[in-house]
């Protein structure tokens, strides 16, 4: 796995480098080394699910939330690599349901900096106290953006992007990732909005889903236990 995993970083840093993928801050996060990167084995499988746990929520206690840079948690998956859009929409589902599950079994609450309701245009998911943003990326996305040779499910904290918004970074950003993507495809993704303007869930997989598309996951009560409270 060791090899696999340094040569699927490898491809997935040449994809972001280049010309044509438009996420300017994934840029600027490669070149300032600043992206943590774990490579799993099947993204439709559960048997890295605790693995993926750990690591996430290793970087979040590295996350320095008022950095003038984006820090960003890529999970890599070796395949499969031949499922369509819906297929890829419930694996990751089921990997970001997996992930609030081992969560709320170690008593982690849902962070109040977030809604929980994943219809609420104020979701993020939240693991260990983090709010995150999820892009999920795979070989049949829609979106040449989001094509990738493998499953990819890549982890922007909330926070960060809200201290780049409160200083007029993010809007500069987001503006030249929307010209490069007009450039690259001919429009802008009709999923993305600015948050609090709809549902970020929505925008995750990649997939364009219809207007009565309803978020899968299901937020569990966490679990109250001594060390909950530590």
């Amino acid at each position: 796995m060791a090899m696999q995993a340094g040569t699927l970083r490898e491809e997935f840093d040449d994809f972001i480098r280049s010309d044509e993928f438009p996420c300017v801050g994934a840029k600027a996060a490669l070149a300032r080394g600043t992206i943590d990167f774990f490579a799993a084995e099947h993204i439709d499988e559960a048997r890295d699910d605790l693995p993926l746990y750990k690591a996430l929520t290793a970087f979040g206690k590295t996350l320095d939330n008022e950095a003038p840079f984006v820090q960003s948690f890529v999970a890599a998956f070796a395949g499969p690599t031949d499922l369509d859009e819906e297929q890829f929409e419930k694996a990751l589902w089921n990997r970001l349901q997996a992930l609030h599950n081992i969560d709320a079994a170690t008593g982690h609450d849902w962070t109040s900096a977030v809604d929980s309701d994943a219809s609420s245009p104020h979701f993020s998911l939240s693991i260990d106290g983090q709010a995150y943003f999820v892009v999920g990326l795979h070989p049949h996305s829609s979106r040449e953006a989001r094509r990738f040779s493998r499953p990819i499910l890549v982890f922007n904290s909330h926070e960060q992007f809200e201290a780049l918004r409160a200083d007029g970074r993010f809007e500069k950003m987001k503006d030249i990732i929307r010209q490069r993507d007009i450039k690259l495809e001919g429009d802008i993704n009709p999923m993305l909005n600015d948050f609090g303007y709809g549902s970020e869930a929505r925008q995750y997989s990649g997939r364009m889903v219809p207007e009565d598309w309803q978020c899968p996951l299901a937020v569990q009560e966490p679990e109250k236990t001594l060390e909950s409270h530590d």
